[in-house]
């Protein structure tokens, strides 16, 4: 318990050393490449488990806030960027492919994590999760007609409903234990929670960086300057939604959410003809994702 709550009070910097060794041990982010989908159901019965069922559930009158959330996050700025990038003559180039897939993708399955870190309630995180996922199917749609290069959205239909069954899974299982094990948690309990998913968070990201690491040492000014716009693009959107948001009492979890997503979902739904060139992308996003919570808390304090 103790070592927990200690993990809970340094989360910020766990994630940064999560980083670093994703980066300097190569051979073991390529390992745990194949660890990743149990690590991300990990991720989301620990965030389940703090928050509980009850709390989870949305109410009748918050579901109109919630749809119109995800559709502005996954249908709306993924088409203003498609057509952005197809009026300036990007379609199809691999910076086009990146930002059209980050702001697809639903959010990371870490976001609830991310808001707790950095001051927020993560409740709002956790439901923008499971129906962001649900809906990924159709909300592709409208940027996947828009651009080139990124096939038709009938190849995420499988992994979309495999993830959804992981993530609803997972919710069901920490809500039953939670129920069963600790209905009324203390103050103390909750942050060792919170440790540990800060530290399954820290361990996770080294698999993430698998291929960031060779291109650091190989091609730095290549790395660089995709780290360049994985931080603009990360930092960039959560400014935005922070700031049209503002008064509202989700601002947080959803200014986190917009800049924060689940790009490495199309790796498993996309052919590799699409996705190996933003492989480089994938990596550097992490880098953001995974300091936000460090260099972003003042920002929502």
């Amino acid at each position: 318990m103790h070592l927990l709550v200690l993990a809970a009070r340094h989360g910020r910097l766990l994630l940064v050393a999560g980083l670093v060794a994703g980066l300097v041990l190569q051979d073991l982010a390529q390992a745990m490449r194949a660890w990743l989908p149990a690590m991300v159901a990990g991720l989301i019965l620990i965030s389940a488990f703090r928050i509980g069922h009850r709390q989870a559930m949305t109410s009748l009158a918050e579901l109109p806030r919630l749809a119109g959330a995800v559709l502005a996050f996954q249908v709306a700025v993924p088409l203003a960027v498609a057509l952005a990038c197809l009026a300036l003559g990007l379609a199809g180039t691999p910076l086009a492919v990146a930002l059209t897939l980050m702001t697809a993708a639903p959010s990371v399955a870490g976001s609830p994590n991310l808001t707790v870190m950095a001051g927020g309630p993560p409740v709002p995180a956790l439901r923008m999760v499971i129906v962001g996922t649900a809906v990924l199917p159709l909300t592709v749609i409208p940027a996947f007609l828009v651009s080139s290069g990124l096939g038709g959205p009938a190849d995420l239909l499988y992994v979309s409903a495999r993830l959804t069954a992981i993530i609803l899974a997972a919710a069901g299982v920490a809500f039953w234990l939670r129920a069963r094990l600790l209905p009324a948690p203390e103050a103390r309990q909750v942050q060792a929670v919170d440790g540990a998913s800060a530290l399954l968070m820290a361990v996770m990201v080294v698999g993430l960086m698998s291929a960031a690491g060779p291109a650091l040492t190989q091609e730095p000014a290549r790395f660089f300057t995709w780290l360049g716009i994985a931080f603009a693009a990360n930092f960039g959107l959560q400014l935005l939604a922070g700031r049209v948001l503002r008064g509202r009492d989700d601002r947080t979890p959803l200014a986190i959410i917009a800049g924060n997503r689940n790009i490495a979902l199309f790796l498993v739904a996309l052919p590799p003809e699409i996705t190996t060139p933003i492989l480089l992308f994938i990596g550097c996003y992490q880098v953001p994702m995974y300091l936000t919570p460090l260099l972003m808390r003042w920002y929502y304090r």
